[in-house]
């Protein structure tokens, strides 16, 4: 029996010991340990359940015996037998712990080195200001956000319906119905001036079809760096060669030869090559080409309709296809951005042209992948299982506004709003539904912070959809997107230095101004209107 309380004394001795939460590894941080962590845990764990069967077995030999033994033997064994099952518990409570606090922003970390740097955790936040905030700003704007989709929603039906009678029903590109993304049809937006994304899909008309290489499937031929991306090639259904209907069909002189690449002598000696949505000499589509084909079409469509309304619409932007203004007699300004963007198969995901506030460098033949609609999905699976009053999108909200802010006083940085609405995304997937009340408001900001601190400081901020076993079943994402590699959004601040640094000192500058910068906000209200300066 002796023995038998010896051997239990060193198990306990051994647990406690080595626990990973009393005795953490130190200058380690905590997403770098949790793998060794949890593999040591495993360990434990089945040395402790070799070391249960030996007792057991022990005990139950000694079961015999238990009427000659005393009763202060008796009470001994109860004792060490409610200490073993006290450190069996303490041991799982632990590991909760620890796989609770797997994305837990690092708050007593001194994040970044450099001489007044401050963390989220010293972050003055008035929870009064926050609390005005949500109840008159976001308030305000959901108001006006409704009123606003409702007139693009209209104002873009009549617009592409005027664009697919532009169009040749048989030799031009096939336009479908838009796709509304991003903060205003996410029901977050609150910075003016109001924009709405609409993406529109086109595929190519019969026999001809799209084929799409992307960066993850097995046979691809990919550069590392784009990550995200694919390409599009023009085929004809049922053969391997590509071919182009303007050889076969009188366009027009006013129609775009919307398939063919000067690749020989089909080509017309009047269209020249930026004239083409193919790249020169490619079968691949080119976001160029795409984009200069759809402007034409666009201001086309507007000119038949022009007459039905009484605002201005203007090409906000000449490099991207559909950023439109609109403006009407009072002053007041719409922005509207058509995207045309390419239907991955028969999913939810699109082969995007460009994005509107991104300025991207990928080369005319690699378009970037949008998961927009499994992001807004992914959003409304969360809104059914959070409080009532969740705090979700006015942490959103905040954030985004006062980067906004901050872009202003100091300029661009890397840092962009699908950041901040990757960052909350993660952290709604890895913590407790009830910790998103209204009353934790306060503390979720903070989170959402930390978490990006941590991740600027690693340089490394990975897609919430890609690669990620976290995302529910009921988002319906592709099979060969959650089983993809990880993308890192943050790869381009790996080796740019001075961008990284102007990153990082945005990022600083917003949290010592957060305070500031939302008490200068709420008072300007007017007739139920946000006004900026």
């Amino acid at each position: 029996m002796q023995a038998t309380i010896a051997r239990m004394c060193v198990v306990v001795a051994a647990v406690i010991l080595n626990h990973p939460v009393l005795f953490p590894q130190e200058n380690t941080t905590l997403p770098d340990q949790d793998e060794e962590l949890i593999a040591r845990m495993r360990e434990h764990e089945e040395r402790l359940q070799v070391e249960q069967v030996k007792l057991e077995r022990e005990l139950s030999q000694l079961d015999s015996k238990q009427e000659e033994t005393s009763s202060e033997e008796g009470y001994s064994w109860y004792f060490w037998s409610t200490v073993s099952f006290i450190v069996f518990v303490f041991i799982e409570m632990g590991r909760v712990d620890l796989v609770d606090s797997e994305n837990r922003p690092a708050e007593d970390e001194d994040i970044f080195s450099e001489s007044g740097s401050i963390s989220p955790r010293t972050m003055v936040l008035n929870k009064d200001v926050l609390s005005n905030f949500c109840d008159k700003c976001t308030y305000t704007s959901a108001r006006e956000n409704w009123r606003v989709r409702e007139f693009v929603e209209g104002f873009a039906d009549d617009l592409l319906e005027s664009l697919r009678s532009v169009c040749d029903r048989d030799t031009d590109m096939e336009v479908g119905d838009f796709v509304g993304v991003g903060s205003m049809f996410e029901s977050w937006k609150v910075c003016k001036p109001l924009i709405c994304d609409l993406m529109v899909p086109f595929s190519p008309p019969d026999p001809y079809s799209f084929k799409f290489h992307l960066w993850c499937s097995p046979s691809r031929d990919m550069p590392p760096h784009m990550q995200g991306c694919g390409k599009i090639k023009v085929t004809k259904l049922g053969e391997n060669e590509e071919g182009c209907l303007c050889g076969s069909a009188n366009l027009g002189e006013d129609m775009l030869c919307l398939l063919h690449s000067r690749n020989g002598d089909t080509l017309r000696a009047d269209h020249s090559p930026e004239e083409l949505l193919c790249s020169r000499n490619t079968p691949f589509l080119a976001k160029d080409q795409v984009m200069k084909w759809f402007q034409i079409s666009v201001t086309k469509a507007w000119g038949r309709i022009s007459h039905k309304y009484d605002f201005e619409v203007t090409f906000r932007n000449l490099d991207a296809a559909g950023a439109l203004k609109i403006r009407f007699r009072s002053g007041k300004i719409i922005v509207m951005n058509i995207i045309p963007v390419v239907q991955l198969e028969d999913t939810d995901a699109y082969f995007v042209s460009h994005f509107p506030s991104d300025c991207d460098s990928s080369p005319d033949t690699y378009w970037p992948l949008s998961f927009a609609v499994y992001e807004r999905n992914l959003l409304k699976h969360f809104a059914k299982r959070l409080p009532q009053n969740s705090c979700h999108l006015h942490c959103l909200q905040i954030v985004t506004f006062l980067h906004r802010k901050q872009t202003g006083l100091t300029g661009k940085s890397a840092l962009t709003n699908y950041h901040l609405k990757t960052a909350l995304l993660h952290l709604l997937l890895s913590k407790r539904p009830s910790a998103w009340g209204m009353e934790s408001m306060e503390h979720r900001l903070r989170d959402v912070f930390g978490f990006l601190q941590r991740t600027l400081q690693e340089k490394r901020l990975h897609h919430v959809l890609v690669g990620n076993p976290k995302v529910p079943r009921e988002v319906l994402l592709p099979e060969i997107i959650r089983k993809a590699e990880p993308i890192n959004l943050f790869r381009p601040l790996v080796l740019q230095t001075d961008l990284y640094a102007a990153t990082v000192k945005h990022c600083q500058e917003m949290l010592r101004n957060a305070s500031v910068l939302i008490q200068e906000y709420t008072p300007h209200l007017s007739n139920g209107g946000l006004h900026h300066s």
